[in-house]
């Protein structure tokens, strides 16, 4: 049992203040960076996986032709005969529109790019999804085609620019897995001091239960119950604090439509661990106190 039973007249004998140690205060904290840095990594974590779902096995064909005529004929007839292959899945040709829209972003206006932009050679774009399968041979099969169809054009696989990118992010995903596990054990650390403390400041109280009868787990119950309530207080008031912080970060990212800050999100899977956190640590706090209580009254006589 999380929280024993302990009779109302044996109660007490231990002073029954809510949030009158550091304890609770220190938990609320370490419970509080806890959830956050939960609450990142899965969303790192997502990312990276929608990230690397997005790119494996996308490759973009750039037609770089002065000619715009015979640029344009060569994205056609390259479109034409991808559609045929096995190892291609999706073939799509970016518009002229579309590119000159892009460019608008950057060098003009919400209307389009300078006019002195058009005349620049911009180049042809198609987006090729190949299909699973051997990657170096699907690659290899589309070099040759294009090169045929049109020499000098550049391969350009998404895995080799972006895959760094979700590599980064799931690193740091990692890393925020690794502090969450640093801030746990520091919470075990908080509870073994707290109950060793607690020892120590009753010892007389024990004592007094040792000559009566008492038995070394029903001294530890009394304790027990009077760490996991502690406890319990600050994992409460730390939680309820992560919450309130997550979800004005989750209502300001809700705003957030492209790029690869759209792919972070925690989920429903996210959100139930994140829900289960704060009871494992009850339960992590309760055990950990009794096995210190019980290891310490071994001693005492």
């Amino acid at each position: 049992m999380i929280i024993p039973r302990v009779p109302a007249q044996h109660r007490r004998l231990l002073p029954d203040r809510r949030l009158s140690g550091p304890t609770p205060w220190v938990i609320a904290i370490l419970m509080l960076l806890t959830l956050l840095s939960a609450a990142a990594g899965i969303g790192l974590a997502r990312s990276a996986n929608a990230i690397g779902e997005a790119i494996e096995g996308r490759v973009t064909v750039q037609i770089v032709t002065a000619d715009p005529d015979l640029r344009a004929q060569q994205a056609d007839r390259l479109q034409e005969a991808l559609s045929g292959e096995a190892f291609a899945g999706a073939v799509h040709r970016v518009a002229d529109e579309e590119l000159m829209e892009t460019l608008g972003q950057w060098f003009g206006g919400v209307e389009g790019p300078d006019p002195a932009m058009r005349s620049l050679p911009i180049p042809a774009l198609v987006d090729i999804d190949l299909t699973p399968g051997n990657r170096a041979s699907q690659l290899a099969s589309l070099r040759t085609l294009t090169e045929d169809i049109a020499p000098g054009a550049r391969l350009i696989p998404h895995a080799e620019w972006l895959g760094p990118v979700a590599q980064l992010i799931r690193s740091l995903a990692w890393l925020a897995g690794g502090l969450v596990l640093l801030m746990t054990l520091a919470s075990a650390a908080v509870v073994i001091m707290t109950a060793r403390a607690a020892l120590g400041t009753h010892y007389a109280t024990i004592e007094m239960l040792h000559l009566i009868g008492a038995t070394d787990r029903q001294i530890t119950r009394l304790f027990q119950r009077r760490i996991a309530i502690d406890t319990a207080y600050g994992i409460a008031l730390g939680t309820s604090v992560a919450a309130a912080i997550l979800m004005l970060i989750g209502w300001q990212w809700s705003d957030v439509t492209s790029g690869l800050a759209a792919t972070a999100s925690l989920g429903m899977t996210g959100w139930l661990l994140l829900l289960a956190l704060p009871l494992l640590a009850i339960a992590l706090a309760a055990l950990t106190a009794r096995q210190t209580l019980l290891a310490a009254l071994k001693k005492i006589l």
